[in-house]
């Protein structure tokens, strides 16, 4: 029964997606509908997953040493529910706002095959299946940035390919070398290296693992291959965005805690210059993320900078290799994605219902569209860390995390760059929330509006709201994520 459920969650949105445009919807209606409940059926599928224990599923080999297998544990569950919850709500959202794109078929066909391909990875029992679906989830994650056909979606959509394949080959090599140096390519807490095949090349091996993670970095905005976010998120649209964003980029951080907790072991890399080195690039991401994003006027490639930024927040705390490190960022990829999705998704309801773009333009916009605008207030605020919203809990357990980790100068640097983030990330937030209620007597202020109406209000309310009540009750979340960081460490 559970390997069937398994089945199902991987099929159903690829097989959905892929045959969307066969059924040649006449009726906008319709074809939403269908979307729905594919979307709503997922969802389900992943709640019901949450409550069962694991199980294996073969599903074909291609050699005698490497196969294809689904398995589940708390990894998956995590990172399936944020994929599928938030697609969802973007899904929810998209069936208004795509009314005045075009292309539905195709939007909502790819929309359904990258969800497809991120459910793949989560549920991937082995580096083998996991790097074939994250290869799969590059090549059908494009076509939304490519989905309005100008020049810019083109060299955008092709700066994300190439941005991609690059960090991809730097991950395939460092698979290669796992799969002589590990006794088994399966993911298993605390790793598998085979200590005597590691005797005497540890040094190239710790050179390879680095590279291998820089090389899923990519698709996480980790410096020096972050340059495709801020360009692919402006011609995207806001929905396609809210889940590359908020979602997609977390294939990346699955990827980077498969590798680094799951097949070589924290032990082999603690105090090395490796880890030295990552905590270096995630905080040098940290930091330009968010000087980027204040100084952007765009409010989408603000909101792009941004996620460049807290991305790396996630980073930081696995690279510190311990348990309270570890909880801190996979309490901000739950809390990164609830409040990026609905930043991006009220930065969608902005360009639908007013055609603006900058955020200069939004003076006023806390009259003429105050639930969208409250919503926004409210993500912000957990985005910034102010208490007690959401983004406060995770990283107060960044920040402890780097004051135990007794690493030399990071032990003080990590909470300090953090610290000066939040202040950037308030600095650029703030000030929209601020002239969208408080214009001044000589603007003129904008019409009030519907704000796009229950299928754009109601996604961002409940994302506004969470982020805030999830930061009120997260002592179980806290307490789940907490047992689940122990087990990394084998």
């Amino acid at each position: 029964m559970i390997r069937f459920l398994y089945l199902a969650a991987l099929l159903l949105p690829l097989l959905g997606g892929a045959e969307l445009p066969l059924f040649h919807f006449q009726s906008r209606k319709a074809r939403c509908w269908y979307v729905f409940a594919i979307l709503a059926a997922e969802a389900a599928l992943v709640t019901g997953l949450l409550f069962l224990p694991g199980a294996e599923l073969p599903l074909f080999a291609m050699t005698d040493t490497l196969s294809v297998r689904l398995r589940m544990d708390g990894v998956s569950k995590l990172f399936l529910a944020v994929a599928s919850y938030g697609f969802l709500l973007s899904g929810i959202f998209a069936f208004r706002y795509t009314a005045q794109e075009g292309r539905e078929d195709s939007f909502y066909a790819f929309f359904l095959l990258a969800l497809g391909a991120l459910v793949g990875m989560d549920l991937a029992a082995n580096l083998i299946t996991m790097y074939l679906f994250f290869e799969l989830l590059t090549l059908l994650s494009m076509p939304l940035v490519l989905h309005e056909r100008t020049k810019e979606s083109i060299r955008a959509a092709l700066k994300y390919l190439f941005y991609s394949v690059a960090g991809a080959f730097l991950a395939l090599l460092c698979i290669f070398f796992l799969s002589r140096y590990c006794t088994s390519l399966e993911f298993i807490p605390g790793g598998s290296l085979d200590a005597e095949q590691v005797q005497g090349h540890e040094t190239l091996l710790r050179i390879v693992v680095f590279l291998g993670v820089v090389g899923f970095g990519a698709k996480a905005g980790m410096y020096p291959l972050h340059g495709w976010l801020p360009t692919a998120h402006p011609v995207a649209p806001a929905p396609a965005s809210a889940v590359l964003s908020a979602v997609i980029t977390k294939a990346g951080v699955l990827a980077i805690v498969r590798v680094i907790y799951f097949c070589v072991g924290a032990q082999f890399l603690q105090g090395t210059w490796v880890q030295l080195a990552w905590l270096g690039l995630a905080l040098l991401t940290v930091f330009m993320g968010s000087m980027m994003a204040y100084r952007e006027q765009v409010f989408k490639k603000r909101l792009a900078y941004s996620s460049v930024s807290q991305i790396s927040y996630v980073l930081t705390g696995l690279f510190l290799l311990t348990p309270t490190g570890v909880l801190g960022g996979l309490l901000h990829v739950v809390f990164h994605a609830m409040v990026k999705i609905c930043l991006f998704l009220v930065a969608g309801s902005f360009i639908c219902n007013t055609g603006k773009h900058r955020v200069e333009e939004y003076k006023g916009f806390g009259k003429s569209m105050p639930v969208t605008m409250w919503s926004f207030t409210l993500a912000s605020l957990a985005l910034i860390g102010i208490p007690p919203a959401s983004g406060f809990v995770s990283k107060w357990y960044l920040a402890l995390g780097a004051l135990r980790s007794g690493l030399p100068v990071y032990r003080w640097l990590a909470p300090v760059v953090l610290l000066i983030s939040a202040l950037l990330t308030a600095g650029y937030l703030l000030p929209i929330t601020i002239a969208g209620f408080f214009p001044g007597k000589e603007e003129k202020l904008p019409e009030k509006n519907d704000e796009g109406g229950p299928l754009m209000l109601v996604p961002i309310l409940i994302l506004g709201v969470g982020s805030v009540v999830l930061g009120l009750c997260a002592a179980p979340l806290t307490q789940a994520l907490g047992s689940l960081a122990e087990t990394f460490f084998g």
